[in-house]
Order: structure tokens, then C-alpha cells, then sequence
């Protein structure tokens, strides 16, 4: 059957582009530069990669003087290359070389994305009294730049602004026994596990206002994260979604719970006024062993002895996406996304940009339930950002579908990014569309 929409025929020739894009380019280096002085490029440009990697694997793992001078290294690499570039004559060459092999990078992406599904919506009426949770603190203060309070005030929520020392549970426990039918929060995802979970247990639908530092929950519900107050739309004009909740031990999590290096880091009582700085102090120990207990992740069928780190999602995250800062396609898989760091030098940090399904660094699986354990008899744990210290072996697992989520009807959807699969970018490119 051929393809009635011709959104298959685009995709096809979207990939004929790409390799279009990437042979004019290696035709330009080689017909300008000849054979000799296209290996010569290559050789060079890999060399700069490489020592710029090392460098920024000593920046991480080194403090004081040897950080410093790594830091120079890293910027001067480049731009030693571009200088060893500029006396061959050949900076217009690479420059038109990198534009086409962008081309080619973009189309083949684009070839091989496919439009984000959207969750199956429910239509619920409105709530009569909805119950929101604000941190005026989160996001540099967006609950007071966006006039959130009065906003849902005028939409007939209660609202209550939350301090340092807010026992936020109790304050949605009692919500619940006062007889909210709604429960959500304008703050930072750690807030809004922590409420999202209450709202589980007290079968309530929950809403999820922007209004924190990177809202990745937001991101992945499709809400506005540029303009918080229009997620408040939802609740005049909303439908409800159901997606999976993850948890760790008896805590929810709605984005990932992360443990060792990561994890360290949170548990820095420095690291909420100061992450860069703590960050960057931390990583040394973390990263070369020599801080924090040994880790054992059991996924299913897979173990893995002595992980840096270790990132446990609710619902997988974009095959691009090795840190659990950005897009998941779906959130209601039903499944966990498990992802374990074990990097033993520069080499293995070196393989880490590569892309994750080929460093041998990276373990990733899908799984119902994940298991860490530990050398010790507790282990830091960042759910969701927020710190908290829980006792060993910790069980990571998933409620399918036992969230509800109330979101304004007219929203976006993300569609995430694909991985470059040449192979099947090919085989996209020779197809017919036929069968």
C-alpha cells in the first residue's frame, strides 16, 4: 500500500537529503584539500577532541592548580586547531564542511522523528475546591512575577504560600481532610512528588503549575513553561491525564531518583544556594572512587558492580539524554528507565558523548522494579532534587497509570529527539514505500 498522506514520502526524501548534505561535504574536502590534507584534517580535529576530553575529565576529577590548568586546556585545544586550520587556508573549507554536515545531522533527525503520541485525555468537570500549593521562593520567585496566587485566588482555589519549614505533606493531608478534590503545586518537582503522591493516596486529581527552576515534569506534560499562569487554565478548562508514578521505597518520585555522585551532591547542605560551586567541589571524590559507598544496581537480569552513578526514571528518557535533564516521550510506559554511570578514566568519559547505547560506560535498561544496594547501611538519595538519606537496599518501582493529572485542554506535545541511526536512516532512503 503506498503511503495516502505522503508524510512517508517527506521522510524518505528528508533522508536522501541527509546523505546528500554528508557526501557533498566529504566531496568538498577532498576535491579543495586533496586526499593527503583531508586525513591530515581528520587526524588533527581528532587529536584536538581527544585532548580537550582528557582535559575536561582532569577538570571534573581535580581541584586547585590541575582544575586551572585543565580548564586552559580545554578552551586552548580548539582553538589550537582552528589556528593549525587557518594557516593550511582551510578555514572557509571547514566551515562549509561543518554547515553541510549540520544539514545532514538535521535532516537525518528529522527523517527519523516521528510525531509524540498524545496521552488519552479524560473529560472531568471542573474542581469545586481545588487546593494549591505555592513556594514564592521557586524558580526566582515566579509565583510573585506571575501574580500565581491571586490569579488562582480569582479562580477559585485556596492557595497557601509555603515557607522554609513547611511541613508541605501535613499541609496536603489536611487539604484532603478539609475536603479539597483537587491538590497541586506551583514550586520545584521535589514539591511536586511529594503532593503528587498525597493526591494518589487520596485518589484526587493534581495540578502542576510551572513555576519551579527546570519543571521537567512540565516539560513532559506538554504544559508552558515560559508563562506559568497558563497552566491555572486547567482549572476552568482542563481534561485529566493518567500517567505512571514512580517510587522509591514508600517516597514518590514524578521525574527520577538518583543515587551516588548525583545524589552526594544534593545531600551537600550547600548545594541549594550554591550547586555550581558544591558540584564542582564534590565531583573529584565522587568520580574517582574515593568518596560515598559502592553501589550495586540489580535490574531485572542486569547487575552492575560499582556505578558512580546511578539514574532511575519514571518512564525512559530520550535515547540522547544521559543525564535525566531532558525529554521523555511518554510517561505512561508502565516501565522504569534505569541508567548506570561506570566511568574508570578519560577514555570511558571520553565515550559518554558517543551516545549512550555505545559507551561502555552507560548500562541502560527498562524494568518494572530496580534494586540498589550498597556498602553501607544507608545511601543518599536525590528524589526528584531533593535530598533525603534512606536505608539499604532501596526498591525503585513503578505504579502504572495511578497518577491523575488535570491539564489545560489546549497544551502542546513534545515530540522528542531521535537517535541518529544511520543504518536505518539508509534503509529509509532506499525504500519506495511500498512493501
Amino acid at each position: 500500500m503506498v503511503d495516502p498522506t505522503g508524510a512517508g514520502s517527506a521522510r524518505r526524501w528528508l533522508a536522501r537529503l541527509a546523505f546528500a548534505a554528508a557526501a557533498a561535504a566529504t566531496i568538498l574536502v577532498l576535491a579543495v584539500a586533496g586526499l593527503r590534507a583531508s586525513v591530515a584534517l581528520v587526524v588533527v580535529a581528532l587529536a584536538g577532541m581527544a585532548t580537550a576530553l582528557a582535559a575536561a575529565w582532569w577538570f571534573l576529577t581535580h581541584r586547585g592548580l590541575l582544575r586551572a590548568l585543565a580548564a586552559a586546556v580545554v578552551v586552548l585545544a580548539p582553538l589550537t586547531v582552528a589556528v593549525l586550520y587557518a594557516r593550511a587556508h582551510l578555514v572557509g573549507v571547514v566551515v562549509v564542511f561543518a554547515l553541510l554536515w549540520s544539514a545532514a545531522l538535521a535532516a537525518g533527525r528529522r527523517a527519523l522523528s516521528v510525531s509524540a503520541s498524545r496521552p488519552r485525555e479524560y473529560d472531568t468537570p471542573p474542581p469545586l475546591r481545588p487546593y494549591l500549593i505555592m513556594n514564592p521562593r521557586s524558580g526566582g520567585g515566579k509565583v510573585v512575577r506571575f501574580a500565581l496566587a491571586e490569579r488562582a485566588r480569582a479562580l477559585g482555589a485556596e492557595v497557601v504560600l509555603i515557607g522554609a519549614d513547611t511541613d508541605v505533606a501535613e499541609l496536603a493531608r489536611r487539604a484532603v481532610r478539609d475536603g479539597a478534590d483537587l491538590l497541586g503545586v506551583a514550586g520545584g518537582d521535589g514539591t511536586q512528588a511529594l503532593v503528587a503522591g498525597i493526591a494518589v493516596e487520596s485518589g484526587l486529581p493534581f495540578l502542576v503549575v510551572s513555576a519551579g527552576t527546570r519543571n521537567h515534569f512540565a516539560l513532559d506534560l506538554g504544559l508552558d513553561r515560559e508563562d506559568p499562569a497558563r497552566c491555572l487554565e486547567a482549572l476552568t478548562d482542563g481534561v485529566e491525564l493518567r500517567v505512571d508514578l514512580g517510587m522509591v521505597g514508600s517516597r514518590a518520585f514524578v521525574n527520577n531518583a538518583s543515587f551516588g555522585a548525583y545524589a552526594a551532591v544534593v545531600q551537600s547542605p550547600a548545594y541549594r544556594d550554591h550547586k555550581t560551586r558544591t558540584t564542582l567541589d564534590l565531583l573529584p571524590g565522587l568520580l574517582t572512587g574515593h568518596r560515598g559507598p559502592g553501589l550495586r544496581l540489580s535490574a531485572g537480569d542486569t547487575v552492575v558492580s560499582g556505578p558512580q552513578a546511578v539514574l532511575v526514571s519514571n518512564n525512559p528518557y530520550a535515547t540522547d539524554d544521559i543525564a535525566g535533564l531532558g525529554h521523555r516521550p511518554r510517561l505512561d510506559a508502565g516501565v522504569l528507565g534505569v541508567l548506570a554511570v561506570t566511568v574508570r578514566g578519560a577514555l570511558d568519559a571520553a565515550g559518554l558523548v558517543r551516545g549512550r547505547r555505545r559507551s561502555r560506560s552507560l548500562t541502560v535498561v527498562t524494568t518494572g522494579e530496580a534494586v540498589i544496594d550498597a556498602d553501607a547501611p544507608s545511601v543518599s538519595v536525590g528524589i526528584d532534587g531533593e535530598a533525603v538519606t534512606m536505608p539499604t537496599p532501596v526498591r525503585c518501582t513503578i505504579r502504572p497509570g495511578a497518577l491523575r493529572v488535570r491539564v489545560p485542554r489546549h497544551r502542546r506535545v513534545a515530540s522528542p529527539r531521535p537517535e541518529l541511526d544511520w543504518a536505518r536512516l539508509r534503509r529509509l532512503a532506499l525504500s519506495t514505500g511500498r512493501p
